[in-house]
């Protein structure tokens, strides 16, 4: 995730026609204008695979094509000091952004990125746009 490397093969990720983010059917609003995700990408020769394999994405994956993938935060488990010690304060359901006043005593468990400038498309379209470029 950090380098933006493909999924399965952890090649470059790159495609010529963007980065490819795969998400499950349900994941996100289809009018959503940023997308935070901690999913890496995945490289143009994998999608097909990583698609029929990904029991998450149920076969009915949603591929956004993003020009710019900027990091934005990461998921984790917060951490505080009590009478017992170092113990577990809280486990946000959602990133935290980098420059949150909690991230010194999160435990990071994931990268996560944000996607502004991305286009949805189908798995079939994006399979016959990745073949078109080829």
């Amino acid at each position: 995730m950090q380098e933006l490397r493909c999924q399965v093969c952890v090649q470059p990720a790159r495609t010529p026609l963007g980065f490819i983010f795969l998400a499950g059917p349900d994941d996100y609003k289809h009018d959503a204008s940023s997308i935070i995700t901690g999913q890496p990408p995945v490289c143009g020769r994998h999608v097909r695979a990583a698609a029929s394999l990904c029991p998450h994405l149920d076969g009915r994956p949603m591929a956004f094509l993003a020009h710019s993938a900027p990091l934005y935060g990461v998921h984790g488990t917060l951490y505080g000091y009590g009478q017992d010690g170092v113990q577990v304060v809280a486990t946000p359901d959602h990133p935290l952004p980098y420059g949150h006043p909690n991230l010194p005593t999160l435990l990071a468990s994931q990268l996560v990125r944000r996607l502004n400038s991305f286009r949805l498309v189908g798995l079939d379209e994006l399979l016959q746009e990745l073949t078109r470029v080829a």
